[in-house]
């Protein structure tokens, strides 16, 4: 009797086995790589580019001020900006930190928010006449371009690479 329990343990094993396959085999674990080191251009354009989130999100906060203490011509249209700027604040935050950590994906929304930024500082310096509001926004956007374009910066990138 013990011989015909003992196939009828093994036979729905076996069945699973050739419906389901056998169990695999755990993986061998992934080598630990070392994270890049960020160069010092990289990190300074890190830090400026947090320094714009951080400002950009106080303007939103001033903006969301405005709005709930005036009368806007539209509610919903006012408070979709105060959003798309917060968005834009939080985009650049998180693109900072990308940027401290060598983060290939960082690089592009960094380099187009800076354009925005920096289409947005001449309109505000020179066509709107308040230069001292777009021209430290110039200076900015100038310093995170040239702080990207670093040789040092560049070969940061090129090194993540390789290492793949």
């Amino acid at each position: 009797m013990s011989e015909q329990s003992a196939d009828r343990q093994q036979e729905p094993r076996r069945r699973a086995a050739r419906l389901f396959g056998e169990a695999a085999e755990p993986s061998a674990p992934k080598p630990v790589r070392a994270a890049p080191e960020a160069p010092r251009s990289l990190r300074g354009a890190a830090a400026v580019v947090g320094l714009e989130a951080a400002l950009i999100a106080v303007g939103a906060l001033v903006l969301l001020w405005l709005t709930l203490t005036s009368t806007p011509d539209s509610l919903p249209r006012a408070i979709a900006e105060v959003v798309a700027i917060g968005a834009g604040a939080a985009v650049l935050g998180v693109a900072a930190l990308g940027l401290s950590r060598v983060a290939a994906w960082a690089r592009g929304p960094v380099i187009v928010l800076q354009l925005i930024l920096a289409a947005l500082g001449y309109t505000t310096a020179f066509e709107a006449q308040r230069p001292l509001v777009g021209v430290p926004v110039l200076v900015m956007v100038a310093a995170v371009l040239y702080l990207l374009a670093t040789p040092e910066s560049r070969l940061a990138y090129l090194e993540r690479d390789t290492e793949r």
